[in-house]
């Protein structure tokens, strides 16, 4: 099982990225797909996660509005797209994935202990 998250770059406060997780060795329709970053120094955040089952979709606060997920589970890609990004979001973004998540309703859903797989992570860089 693999999954492969890119799209990261350098970019400018107020632009856009699309992040994509690939998943190979997986039916991804079975699974939960969380989207994480992480700062030198600090824990992994939980950004957001779809469900594989109900639609349910959640995100953290401070990307509500401005970031939104979707999935192509026919071509095992999970998508994060960034919208108005912003210096604080510079993070290495990492994709995972959770077979027993049903819904992605609230905080919980981002427990790293649930998540089976992870990806290798890639890197935004957001400058003011």
């Amino acid at each position: 099982v693999q999954l492969q998250a890119s799209g990261g770059g350098p970019v400018q406060a107020g632009d856009s990225l699309r992040l994509s997780c690939i998943a190979s060795g997986v039916t991804l329709g079975d699974y939960a797909i969380g989207w994480f970053r992480q700062v030198p120094g600090k824990s992994r955040e939980g950004v957001s996660c779809t469900s594989a089952s109900d639609s349910s979709v959640w995100y953290t606060d401070s990307v509500k509005g401005r970031f939104s997920v979707s999935r192509d589970n026919a071509k095992k890609t999970v998508y994060l797209q960034m919208n108005s990004l912003k210096p604080e979001d510079t993070a290495v973004y990492y994709c995972a994935a959770n077979l027993m998540r049903r819904r992605c309703d609230t905080g919980s859903s981002v427990r790293l202990y649930e998540y089976d797989y992870w990806g290798q992570g890639t890197q935004v860089t957001v400058s003011s």
